[in-house]
Parts: C-alpha cells; structure tokens; sequence
C-alpha cells in the first residue's frame, strides 16, 4: 500500500489517496489548497486509524452501494472509499486501511 500525493491541473488544489498493492484507491481526501495540507492529510489518516475504527462513518449510497468516511477526531471529514458492491467489502476496505496506513509509503506525483 501507499499514499499518493498529487494536485489536480483543473482546480490547482492538492489530494492524497492510498492505494490498495492492486493498484486500487481504497481511500481519497478532500481538496487542499496547499501541498502542506495534503501531507498533514496523511499524517491524519495514520493517526486516526491507530485507535481501530472508531473514526470511520459507514454509510450508504442512493444506488445501495456502501462506503465509508474516515473523521478526524473534530469530525472533519478526512478521507472517503471507493464505492463497495457489500456491506462486507466495505468492512474489508476499513479493515485494509487500518493495517496498512501507517506502514505504508508516500509518493510525491507533484
């Protein structure tokens, strides 16, 4: 697993994501304006994630499909899933996350 970090060329604002080993986003923030916030973004995701998964909200869409967000501890929203066919890949998704975060890596697509 490993977090990118990267700034979209439409809107100039800067993300994180962590990807699954396959390649696949398991976990997307919100916009930053600065690359700093991008990287504390990170920083915050291993931290809320050290306590289990208290900080994720699980939720589901209006097609039926689940997903999660991970909260700050001042309920800021972090990070969002990717969409997930079961409630059970959604769990698997947070489990993923939580065993994996803090040891992976960060790249630096700026």
């Amino acid at each position: 697993m490993a977090f990118e970090i990267f700034q979209s060329e439409k809107s100039g604002k800067y993300y994180f994501r962590l990807k699954a080993t396959n390649g696949q986003v398991i976990l997307a923030s919100e916009a930053y304006e600065n690359k700093d916030g991008a990287t504390n973004g990170v920083r915050s995701v291993i931290q809320n994630t050290a306590g289990g998964d208290d900080k994720f909200d699980r939720r589901e869409a209006k097609d039926g499909s689940s997903y999660f967000v991970l909260k700050a501890g001042n309920g800021q929203i972090i990070g969002k899933s990717e969409m997930y066919a079961s409630k059970q890949g959604m769990e698997n998704g947070i489990k993923s996350v939580i065993s994996n975060a803090n040891g992976a890596g960060v790249t630096d697509l700026t």
